[in-house]
């Protein structure tokens, strides 16, 4: 009687340390199971913002200081999300910057001037049509694009880079080089602001949300990984992993709701609601602002899509082996169109938050967004071989190249300097990937 065949299986892999020998850090490190790549970027941004906050004299790790950084983070955020994507296919987008700038002319012009033909200045669906025209408007350019670059051949690099003049030019010809401005009164809080911050109790509210959605997405991660036998955290690891982001989370909202409205502001609410000024003025904060929750939602959105959607493992194939793709019957070309597609619906996008953070829409918006937008990409691990590249990363290589850019404007550092540094700190980025590929090999 012939026994029935069985498959053997690598054992798991154990969080605790060998026989005859104690446990250490690096083995507590293992159990928590944390990207050595991330915790490095993590490190690197804490050591920027110590560095700068000790040559400030203490003026950048303060509240008012973090809470503009996470302003001018959230438009390059949002379109640093969709180059993770583009980067993984092999591809690159060089006319980010240009399609903002177009997008949003396209958007000043249409609230400014087309809409309150229709139905007059600050109708409240007016945002709405200008959000929804700006991601229309950046879609279809993108997925021209990516068109071109899917079925005709042509290489990413020269379709983009044509972009980044067209669409720049395009931008100058919607208005004859004139700026649009002012922009709708709603509109305008997606820009952040006084007026673009929830306060300090939604602020919490949102904190506590996301503290319990977090842990949540944890414990759920964990169930589905135990319910397909791999390898999971021991109970400890996984306790540490959730207090650490739930005090991320927490810290945040203590540092945005310590930034208080200025007086003025203060002053001018108070009376509107009819109540005394006499007495002092109260301490109201700001709270989050409007543009970082977008940036935010964007970021969830975007790592749901790339990590448990068919699209997204689509990508990633498509980014590992082109040609294996292609002959296990994914439509690589439809995919192409897909990515760039999203990618020009992310600059609308970040456009209406540009756009409505100057309160005006002239040409030189986005101006050479795409370098800072490439380097978030690429800082944040997204390799240029392709097929490697997270969304959390991009992200934070947002804040790092933005604090950069902070802090040397805080040391009065000129703008030609800044952009040397910038350029440096991008090749540096490259070449740590190189080595850390190399590695892995």
């Amino acid at each position: 009687m012939t026994e029935p065949s069985t498959t053997l299986s690598p054992p798991a892999p154990s969080s605790e340390a060998p026989a005859g020998r104690r446990a250490g850090i690096g083995d507590a490190l293992r159990a928590l199971e944390l990207d050595t790549r991330m915790v490095g970027m993590i490190g690197a941004l804490a050591i920027v913002w110590i560095g700068f906050d000790i040559l400030t004299g203490g003026a950048f790790l303060t509240p008012r200081n973090l809470w503009n950084l996470s302003v001018q983070t959230a438009s390059v955020g949002v379109m640093a999300t969709g180059m993770v994507l583009v980067i993984v296919t092999r591809n690159i987008d060089l006319s980010v910057g240009s399609i903002l700038g177009f997008t949003g002319m396209v958007v000043g012009v249409l609230q400014a001037r087309i809409l309150p033909e229709i139905w007059g200045f600050d109708h409240p669906l007016t945002w709405v049509v200008a959000v929804l025209a700006a991601v229309a408007v950046g879609g279809a350019v993108g997925a021209v694009q990516g068109a071109v670059i899917a079925y005709l051949g042509v290489s990413s690099f020269i379709v983009t880079l044509g972009g980044l003049l067209v669409w720049r030019g395009a931008a100058w010809w919607v208005t004859t080089g004139q700026t649009v401005a002012p922009m709708d009164g709603l509109f305008k809080r997606l820009g952040g602001g006084f007026e673009g911050a929830i306060g300090a109790g939604p602020s919490w509210a949102v904190g506590i949300a996301a503290v319990l959605l977090s842990v949540a997405a944890i414990l759920v991660t964990r169930r589905r990984r135990a319910g397909f036998g791999f390898p999971v955290r021991p109970l400890w690891a996984e306790g540490v992993v959730i207090l650490l982001v739930a005090a991320a989370i927490v810290g945040a909202v203590l540092v945005v709701n310590s930034y208080p409205l200025p007086v003025p502001v203060v002053r001018r609410m108070m009376e509107a609601q009819g109540l005394s000024t006499d007495r002092g003025l109260p301490f109201v904060a700001h709270g989050f602002a409007i543009p970082v929750l977008i940036a935010l939602a964007v970021g969830v959105g975007m790592t749901f899509l790339s990590r448990r959607t068919r699209f997204g493992r689509y990508v990633f194939a498509i980014g590992g082996n082109p040609e294996a793709a292609e002959l296990s019957g994914i439509n690589t070309r439809r995919v192409m169109v897909m990515v760039f597609g999203l990618m020009g619906a992310l600059c609308g996008l970040s456009a209406c938050i540009a756009t409505a953070r100057l309160n005006a829409a002239t040409n030189a918006n986005g101006t050479l967004d795409e370098l800072y937008v490439i380097a978030a990409a690429i800082i944040g691990g997204t390799s240029m071989a392709g097929g490697v590249g997270t969304i959390l990363g991009a992200m934070l290589g947002a804040m790092v190249m933005q604090s950069l850019q902070s802090g040397m404007v805080l040391l009065g550092v000129d703008a030609p300097m800044q952009n040397i540094v910038v350029g440096l700190v991008l090749v540096a980025a490259v070449y740590v990937d190189t080595l850390y590929r190399r590695g892995l090999k």
